[in-house]
């Protein structure tokens, strides 16, 4: 299916289905829509994030969460997770729900308003990155991520700094941890 013809699955904010919509037109309208995101730790406990690529028709050029996307009408969140992680990042792993997330954030002249499925892994592997996706990856610390974004929130989508608060607060037993050399974001 081209770009131009993908759908999104209309939500409100209770993650109920509504209908389908043209991905871009959603994106230019702002309509509530599902997506998941996808963060991934190394060996190291650093997280793993990538470089959108070029051709993206929005966010070209910054950096995000490791992956994300938008299922399919009949697709689960944790296969559209499974999926796009593989398509973009070439890397296989287990993955947690680490919750959802609703967000609202201009980027460019579109509107990324979603419902988003968080997902969290770990992985020993290296990414093979899919170039037609990904312009270049790296891993990082959490703590220098997170000085990063606040310094320079302009090399960054504007969902990342979201996701990575949903996740951090499914996942960590009690008050928000940074240790994540323990897989804890």
């Amino acid at each position: 299916m081209a770009q131009r013809d993908e759908v999104v699955v209309l939500v409100d904010e209770r993650d109920r289905e509504l209908g389908v919509m043209e991905k871009l037109r959603a994106h230019r309208e702002g309509v509530l829509h599902r997506a998941v995101s996808v963060i991934i730790l190394d060996s190291a406990g650093r997280l793993v994030l990538q470089q959108r690529s070029a051709g993206k028709y929005h966010g070209a050029g910054l950096w995000s969460n490791t992956a994300c996307g938008h299922p399919r009408p009949d697709e689960s969140p944790r296969g559209t997770a499974q999926r796009r992680l593989r398509e973009e990042m070439g890397l296989t792993c287990a993955l947690r729900h680490a919750g959802t997330v609703v967000y609202r954030a201009k980027v460019g002249d579109l509107i990324e308003h979603e419902l988003d499925h968080v997902f969290v892994g770990e992985t020993v592997d290296d990414p093979r990155a899919d170039p037609a996706e990904v312009m270049a990856w790296r891993a990082i610390p959490l703590d220098e991520l997170q000085r990063d974004i606040r310094d320079r929130p302009e090399r960054y989508t504007p969902w990342l700094p979201v996701v990575l608060d949903a996740a951090r607060r499914e996942t960590s037993p009690g008050p928000p941890s940074q240790d994540v050399r323990r897989g804890r974001l």
